[in-house]
Order: C-alpha cells, then structure tokens, then sequence
C-alpha cells in the first residue's frame, strides 16, 4: 500500500469531491481517481460511494482512515526527523481547544509561530465541547477539565488549579467570603457543565451547592458576569489569571477548603510518530505558559 494512494485517498475524504481534492493536490481528477481505484483494487474493498457531485466513505473506507492518517503522519515525522528544519515544519495542524483558553491564549501564540514556520498552516476549533480527535481528524486537544478515561495519549503541560474570584465593586458591597459557609451565604455564577462546586477539605473531594444568581453554559459568559460585579465565579486560573492581574478580579482563598487541582492537558491519538507540526506548537505553547504558571 503507497503512501501517496494514501494521500490521495485523504484528500478526497478532506475535499469532498475528486476535482476538489486534484485542486488540492495539483492533480488532474482523473489521475485522483486512478490513484483511488489502484487502492481499492489492493485492498479488495470499494471506500467511497461516488455519484456525479460527491464522494461518501464506506464503511470500509471509514475504517481505513485512523490507518491512513497514522501511515501519513509516521512518513512526515520520519521526514521531520531525517531533514529537521523549518520547512519540514509545514502542512495541517488541526487543533481543538476550550473557548476561553483557546482565545485568550492558543491565538496569541499563532503570530509568533507562523512566522517561524512559514508553511504551516492553523485549524482552530474553539468550543467547550469535547470533540472525537480520531473521528474529527484532529492532531491536538487541549483540555482544561478532568479527564476521563480513554485510549487517546494525555500529556500534562501546566497546573490549572480552580480559582474563585470576583469583582473588586463586588468584595466591597458584600465582604469577602473566609471559609465554605460564608461561601455559601453569597451569589454564585454557574456554569452549567459544573452543577456543583469541587472542594478539596480535610483531604477529600466535598461537591457544594451554590446559590446561583446566574447560570449560563459559557465559561466566557461567567467570566463577564463576574467581571461586572454580578456575583461570584469559580473558574480555572489560565481563564481569569490576567483578569486577576489587571485587577479586574480579586482572587478569593478560604480558610477552611482548597481549590481543586487540575492541569491543561494535551491529548493526542497516538504517542507514536508525533508530527513536527504537533511538536512545535507544543514547545511554544509551553513556552508560553511557563511565565504565568501557578504551582501544582
């Protein structure tokens, strides 16, 4: 099985269609589609349904996209490694992150790092909903919850401890909250994925309910909302950290309970032939982070 059959066989399920894929790959659709019918003549399987307008995987070219992608990669970070410069550093890099962290800290290093790598090219998607990495194509995830079990590679960048905090108005109208039953008696703002708030005391992970003034699904939205003085958010220290810097939020600590402790996390679908594009992008990242870390 070629490598390039394979490439062809990718561009098309990216493309959508084989004239578009031949654009992509500075090809007639003609030979796109010898190149697939010389694959599907090895492997014995048909992988697209193919009509006049578009292309649809079979059920056995599904299949055979998780091997595709892998076989592609191992050539590319063989490559990276034989020929190790900045022009190896070069193709799709496909990135999932969290809304607020992947605004206010993934885009920042995006400048910096296309300068360097001039033929690299970004796919940011931000949302605060976990994305299927095989299934979606993704190289990188970058997660800021915990994590849940799973057969994908998780590699721990930074602590992301949980922080409350509000606004300095607010402090100042309602006091300042000293231990987890003052906590209790003040307005909360909610985000709805975390119902209930972790508690780290005399050890042990305690869940509280909180009286929630405003609930809302966005970590952005109770950022906001805490930053105008509407009540009291629990978020995680890589979303309100320059907030609390510029003095915007006042970071909230209580005698009698800790913040639970979490980590950004890069998770990958393999820790086997890791692209260069994957690797550059961490080192800066991490790089980037570094300044601004709290403790674990």
């Amino acid at each position: 099985m070629l490598v390039a059959d394979l490439r062809v066989f990718l561009a098309v399920v990216a493309a959508g269609t084989l004239s578009a894929a031949g654009r992509q790959l500075d090809v007639s659709p003609m030979q796109v589609s010898r190149r697939l019918a010389a694959l599907e003549e090895e492997l014995g399987v048909r992988l697209f349904h193919r009509t006049t307008r578009a292309v649809a995987l079979t059920a056995e070219g599904e299949a055979l996209l998780p091997y595709a992608r892998t076989m592609t990669e191992a050539e590319d970070s063989a490559l990276g490694e034989l020929r190790p410069s900045s022009s190896t550093v070069k193709g799709l890099l496909r990135i999932t992150a969290p809304s607020v962290f992947g605004q206010g800290i993934v885009v920042g290093l995006l400048p910096q790092l296309l300068a360097r790598y001039p033929d690299l090219r970004i796919d940011l998607d931000v949302s605060d909903k976990l994305v299927d990495l095989v299934g979606q194509g993704l190289d990188l995830a970058l997660r800021v919850a915990p994590l849940a079990d799973s057969e994908l590679v998780a590699r721990k960048i930074v602590p992301n401890p949980r922080v409350l905090c509000a606004a300095p108005a607010y402090l100042q109208q309602h006091g300042q909250p000293r231990t987890l039953a003052d906590l209790e008696q003040h307005a909360c703002i909610m985000l709805q994925a975390v119902p209930r708030w972790p508690f780290v005391v005399d050890g042990g992970l305690q869940h509280r309910r909180m009286q929630a003034r405003v609930s809302t699904s966005s970590v952005e939205a109770v950022r906001s909302a805490a930053v105008q003085g509407l009540g009291i958010a629990m978020l995680a220290h890589w979303d309100v950290f320059q907030h609390i810097r510029d003095g915007l939020l006042v970071e909230i600590t209580l005698q009698d309970a800790q913040m639970e402790q979490l980590a950004v996390w890069a998770v990958m679908p393999t820790r086997r032939y890791v692209p260069a594009r994957v690797k550059v992008f961490l080192e800066a990242l991490e790089g980037a982070l570094a300044g601004h870390a709290r403790p674990a």
